[in-house]
């Protein structure tokens, strides 16, 4: 495939390894309040959604390194958790229409556990090393639209103040970096930028030229040809 995605991946693990570097801060600051320990896995039961560019890069990643046999392996969990979140999403969105308060819908998705599919038998993260920036600060206090979260496993007390990470300041920031991926493709979809995907239909994709809307689509290729 003829898309250069290395200058976009590099700009992304640049944010990557920001976030790291805040989580190591509130860390380091808070040892008794960050509890997040090896075997721990209540991050990875939350309901997230990933930006273009993050997707393709947990993707690709997915791809180079874990064999085949392994990905085969886990293509049902994956469908199983991608079914699960269509469902809960289905049902917000009905909630929506029916004029349900928007900010309590959200509020109550957030509570919603999803075992993630990259979660193994052992309760580690077979992509742990490429693992999105929402699962690597999902231990210290963070800020949504000025509403701050924290892991319920944690020891930070509410109504203290805590160094937080502002998480739109980061998703703002992604979405920055998948617009200009987007604008370098010069591709049909023109708002394929702001786009959000689940880690689950992130690994079902296939990104490849049809996808990006840089190569006609196979039923518009047989057109042209019966036209010729």
């Amino acid at each position: 495939m003829n898309v250069d995605f290395e200058p976009f991946f590099k700009r992304y693990e640049a944010l990557v390894i920001a976030a790291d570097e805040a989580f190591q801060r509130v860390q380091a600051e808070n040892t008794d309040e960050v509890r997040c320990s090896i075997g721990c896995s209540d991050c990875c039961h939350a309901l997230f959604d990933l930006t273009l560019i993050e997707a393709i890069y947990a993707n690709q990643k997915y791809r180079e390194t874990l064999d085949p046999e392994k990905r085969a392996e886990q293509t049902e969990r994956i469908n199983r958790a991608d079914r699960q979140i269509y469902k809960i999403k289905k049902e917000a969105f009905k909630q929506l229409e029916a004029g349900e308060d928007e900010e309590k819908i959200i509020h109550e998705m957030a509570g919603v556990r999803v075992r993630c599919p990259m979660l193994n038998d052992e309760n580690r993260c077979d992509l742990y090393d490429y693992r999105p920036i929402t699962c690597r600060l999902y231990g210290i206090p963070t800020a949504i639209n000025g509403h701050s979260h924290t892991c319920g496993i944690s020891g930070f007390e509410p109504g203290t103040p805590y160094p937080t990470v502002n998480l739109d300041a980061i998703h703002n920031s992604l979405l920055r970096i998948s617009a200009d991926f987007v604008a370098s493709l010069k591709t049909r979809h023109v708002r394929m930028g702001d786009i959000l995907v689940p880690l689950s239909m992130a690994l079902l994709t296939n990104y490849n030229e049809e996808y990006l809307g840089i190569k006609p689509p196979e039923k518009e290729k047989e057109k042209e040809k019966s036209d010729a």
